[in-house]
């Protein structure tokens, strides 16, 4: 069956590529284009800990927080050598366009400093904290540069690049604090961080179409396929989940199954964000998790569940 065709709901105002004018922001320049309001995708660190059920243990929350400061600024120096570099297409962008960088705010070569402090900084804290952490700062840095400057543009890599981010993260709380990660954390993570992109992409294509310049890649991509793409990995992960909530059912107090409620809600939540997908309001996924009140309800109410079940006895 066919997915039903989609025009854009945000058609671009022109295919001017000259800076546009700045707009006035209470932060600077420099730390905008280092894009904090994207480093709420970084507390996946702690998702590790908390399945272990270890989340509440001093010295393991530490080693989190720590990581998740460190790939704040890992992450800012990928965003800032990306900026840089898509600086053109950026201008193409109803959004990007505003980025410091594209809006002529920040100088490349004062972006491409700031990269290099906040990555030496990162890296200091991820190795002092734990060489495997610090290694696995140093493979994502690695592969997001080799995407940005060489993959980019490749249908399929693409996504698994991106995705590839996301189960960093969520790689990086186990290892900064010593935890065995289970098989099912890791199904759960990788399928998440797919269905994470794909929905990415497709909303941009919903959003935009493929032919607005702002990604070559999308020029590849259909949306029946992108659909396909995000609809399989969020079946994965509902399965994977299930799969890992059954096994853990036990858990928990009153000898009630708290993993298996759990379903219900991260389920809803699931669907809650496929409506968002679909609409084509998913091109930020951060944004979505800040704006969307029912997903908020869902995720606490899930939350809920999950902590009761890992730390009450």
């Amino acid at each position: 069956m066919s997915s039903p065709s989609h025009t854009p709901v945000n058609p671009l105002p022109d295919q001017d590529s000259s800076p546009v004018p700045a707009r006035k922001h209470r932060l600077p320049a420099a730390l905008r284009a280092m894009r904090p309001k994207q480093w709420v995708k970084n507390v996946l660190v702690f998702a590790a800990p908390l399945a272990s059920g270890q989340l509440l243990d001093l010295e393991v929350l530490v080693r989190c927080a720590l990581a998740f400061v460190a790939f704040c600024l890992i992450s800012a120096t990928v965003y800032l050598i990306n900026d840089a570099r898509d600086v053109e297409e950026d201008r193409l962008h109803p959004k990007k366009r505003h980025r410091p960088i594209a809006a002529g705010e920040l100088t490349i070569p004062a972006a491409l400093v700031l990269a290099a402090i906040t990555g030496v900084i990162g890296f200091a804290i991820g190795f002092v904290v734990a060489i495997p952490l610090g290694i696995t700062l140093a493979v994502y840095l690695g592969l997001q540069i080799i995407y940005s400057f060489f993959l980019k543009h490749l249908p399929v890599i693409d996504l698994a690049m991106v995705a590839s981010g996301f189960l960093l993260r969520a790689i990086a709380g186990g290892v900064a604090a010593d935890i065995e990660l289970s098989q099912w954390f890791l199904l759960v993570a990788s399928f998440g961080s797919l269905f994470m992109v794909a929905g990415k992409r497709y909303s941009e294509m919903v959003a935009l179409g493929a032919e607005a310049g702002t990604r070559r890649s999308l020029e590849r991509y259909s949306s029946s396929y992108l659909r396909f793409a995000w609809m399989t990995a969020a079946a994965m992960v509902l399965m994977s989940y299930c799969l890992w909530a059954f096994e853990n059912r036990d858990k928990g107090p009153l000898d009630v199954p708290w993993t298996a409620l759990s379903i219900a809600p991260l389920t809803l939540g699931l669907l809650q964000y496929a409506l968002e997908v679909d609409r084509g309001e998913a091109g930020e996924p951060e944004d979505v998790v800040m704006a969307d009140r029912v997903l908020q309800v869902l995720g606490l109410i899930w939350l809920v569940l999950v902590a009761v079940a890992v730390f009450v006895p």
